[in-house]
């Protein structure tokens, strides 16, 4: 079975997030909710409270895949947050999948890990792609490799099902896309 972490901070985006956990759940991929604080409480961007599965460890490397949603400032938490850096370095460089939605990717541009990649992210915080090549305004998801980004909340379903056809395949992604009438 395929596994993926999502990094969740106070102030993350809530259908950036849960929408990947919901999609990749009913595709079969065991998706881990991670808070990145000691506590497994954490308050999105729009007053939901959510409970995460666990808190945030070095213990985390035995999945395919790390998501990071979007959101203010959530986004900043995890910039700031060394293990979530960390985390993202040791997934990248084995080349598992990092993945980032919305201002999350700006994450990715400042750890230096989008440099001579395509990437997108949330309208306006393009200059927060260090290094990266951003392919325009007409892209929802860019992949590069083992970098998958993202553009927003509208784009979050379409985000979900990439991130199934990368870790299973574009029959499963589809099957999930018809079973949600997408």
């Amino acid at each position: 079975m395929k596994k993926a972490y999502i990094f969740l901070a106070d102030g993350f985006e809530e259908v950036e997030g849960l929408t990947a956990v919901d999609l990749l759940r009913r595709a079969g991929i065991e998706v881990v909710m991670v808070s990145i604080k000691d506590d497994v409480n954490i308050k999105g961007a729009r007053g939901i409270n959510v409970i995460a599965d666990t808190t945030i460890s070095d213990e985390l490397s035995d999945a395919d895949m790390v998501i990071l949603p979007g959101g203010m400032p959530g986004t900043n938490y995890l910039k700031e947050n060394q293990q979530v850096r960390k985390l993202v370095s040791e997934y990248n460089e084995a080349g598992k999948y990092v993945a980032a939605i919305c201002a999350a990717p700006t994450v990715f541009g400042d750890m230096g890990i989008l440099a001579g990649k395509k990437a997108t992210c949330y309208p306006g915080l393009e200059p927060g792609l260090t290094g990266a090549m951003w392919p325009g305004e007409d892209y929802k998801v860019v992949q590069d490799g083992n970098i998958i980004t993202s553009r927003g909340v509208g784009t979050a379903i379409d985000f979900a099902l990439k991130l199934i056809e990368v870790l299973i395949d574009s029959k499963k992604s589809d099957e999930i896309a018809k079973s949600i009438v997408f």
